[in-house]
């Protein structure tokens, strides 16, 4: 196989959650562009139709579902669309994701469960639900997107959001867990860990305390979402086949200082 080859995603179909924006958006196009037939979803419609036109501009072939990935309902009739249109997913990436900041003595409960159920709780239902038909076909790929902040914990004045922080953490576990469980089906289970990159979700945080990170991050710099793209499409193709079970930081070096 040559290297090229390795990592095309030609006559694979994907799943991409919260694809609407952000990461999810780039993560998309990417495996647009590597051949693949995307289904991106997430609550807002609008945005992730958007995406499908430029992932058809890119000669690819898209679907766009509306799905509030907390409703098992939802979720289910967001894979059985997919199923219909394409006849089968081999790689889902589990994108959609909430934070809520406030100190940990401020931490409204509401807010704690949204957060919890937006990044734990959807990524296990997502998984579920796809895992049945990866099971079946006895292979698969899912990525979950993670936080570099759910391997340690975050200087208060760069980030306070305690239950965005938990999440990632047990979306780390998760990661690792279904890897030792679906292994056995030739089901590969990895995490992508951000570091700080510029998004609709982190602008607040970032205005708040992206000098304090650039000046932490080896790289001195803030991430760009482009630079997702890479990683993403390596989890994603036959480059990877032999990797379950990582957490792979993309974070300027952060985690290693």
């Amino acid at each position: 196989m040559s290297i090229e080859t390795l990592f095309r995603l030609e006559g694979k179909v994907a799943i991409v959650t919260g694809g609407g924006r952000g990461l999810g958006r780039q993560i998309a196009l990417a495996y647009a562009e590597a051949g693949a037939k995307v289904m991106v979803c997430s609550r807002k419609i609008d945005a992730c139709e958007e995406v499908v036109k430029e992932t058809e501009a890119l000669g690819g072939e898209g679907l766009a579902i509306a799905c509030d990935v907390t409703d098992p309902k939802q979720v289910k009739n967001a894979v059985e669309k997919t199923m219909e249109r394409f006849g089968k997913v081999d790689i889902l990436v589990n994108n959609s994701g909430a934070s809520w900041g406030a100190k940990v003595l401020e931490m409204p409960l509401e807010a704690w469960y949204k957060v919890m159920n937006v990044n734990v709780t959807g990524t296990f239902l997502m998984s579920q639900e796809v895992g049945k038909h990866m099971v079946e076909q006895k292979s698969g790929k899912i990525i979950n997107i993670s936080s570099i902040a759910g391997s340690k914990g975050v200087d208060p004045r760069v980030m306070d959001a305690i239950g965005y922080n938990a999440s990632k953490g047990a979306i780390n576990t998760f990661t690792k867990d279904l890897s030792a469980k679906w292994g056995q089906y030739n089901i590969n289970v990895n995490a992508v860990a951000p570091g700080f990159i510029p998004t609709k979700m982190s602008k607040g945080v970032l205005e708040q305390g992206g000098g304090i990170v650039s000046e932490l991050t080896p790289l001195r710099r803030l991430g760009r979402e482009e630079e997702i793209r890479g990683v993403a499409l390596f989890l994603a193709s036959e480059a990877s086949s032999y990797i379950t079970g990582a957490i792979i930081p993309v974070d300027g070096g952060m985690s290693a200082s």
